[in-house]
């Protein structure tokens, strides 16, 4: 048995309603899709009105690679199983790509193309006209060079085209009964390095054991751990900073987060912003 329940409805205005009734025309006009699926909450909103709408002829995938934390790997196939959807996962090879591991400010590029040059082949061969996937209106305001790849092999993003924004995402999944509604953003593990510092098996696991021993000691909301060579630092929201020393063993984060190979450990005065990385980008 899964270990979540369907919330009660909440209500939607006219504006979000009228949006909804866009998606699933969207949805309807396909005669069957496949969804890029990572477990975020924008792909599970998009698996569930696509279930909604077309039943069996929405088939969710999930990419598998070292960049995607196991806990997040479960928790797409938990999701999936409670909407009821389909779902495959498949494993991704970004990592023997150098353009990929040395971490250009168009890595994310390297990645979707690895994505949509898995699944556009995949959906071709069982028959599956769209590849879509979960990208929101918000994130066509941020620097996103894994836009391009997607549109370069023709997938939709049913979310961004009808303008709907982060927020929305969660009043509609809310409205939809889908419990994990207020889930934070997790974006792959390789978003934790700063341009330019090659990404490496070892650097993804240790970010990924430092983030789930944080989740593990009960943190709730948005985390970060940005690896800055050896050094460890920790994002969460500014007005959470006192709660986070104040709940945390910090004797023991130190301890075991040494163990995992970091060499100083630091908490981020600024707090958590999606995105902050990027900032390197804009000054330049």
């Amino acid at each position: 048995m899964l270990n979540v329940a369907p919330l009660n409805a909440a209500p939607l205005n006219a504006n979000l309603s009228t949006k909804l009734d866009r998606l699933h025309h969207i949805f309807n006009e396909a005669t069957e899709v496949l969804i890029a699926y990572s477990g975020g909450i924008d792909s599970t909103l998009v698996a569930k009105v696509a279930f909604d709408v077309l039943g069996d002829r929405a088939l969710a995938i999930t990419a598998n690679s070292p960049s995607l934390l196991p806990a997040d790997l479960a928790a797409s196939q938990v999701q999936a199983e409670f909407i009821g959807i389909k779902h495959q996962i498949v494993q991704t090879d970004e990592m023997n790509n150098p353009n990929y591991t040395s971490n250009p400010i168009n890595r994310c590029y390297f990645c979707k193309s690895e994505l949509h040059d898995t699944l556009k082949p995949l959906a071709k061969t069982m028959g599956y006209g769209y590849v879509v996937d979960g990208l929101n209106a918000d994130d066509l305001q941020d620097y996103r060079p894994g836009i391009k790849a997607a549109k370069e092999r023709g997938v939709r993003s049913p979310l961004a085209e009808v303008s709907i924004t982060k927020i929305e995402v969660r009043m509609l999944s809310q409205h939809l009964g889908m419990p994990w509604w207020d889930k934070p953003s997790q974006p792959c593990l390789s978003s934790r390095f700063p341009y330019g510092e090659e990404i490496t098996m070892e650097k993804l696991r240790r970010v990924g054991y430092a983030e789930q021993y944080l989740r593990d000691r009960g943190w709730k909301g948005d985390i970060r751990v940005r690896s800055m060579g050896d050094t460890a630092k920790i994002e969460v929201s500014s007005d959470r900073l006192h709660e986070f020393m104040n709940s945390m063993a910090i004797s023991d984060l130190t301890r075991v987060f040494r163990e995992y190979g970091f060499t100083a450990i630091n908490l981020d005065l600024e707090g958590f912003r999606s995105g902050k990385l990027n900032d390197a980008i804009a000054k330049e």
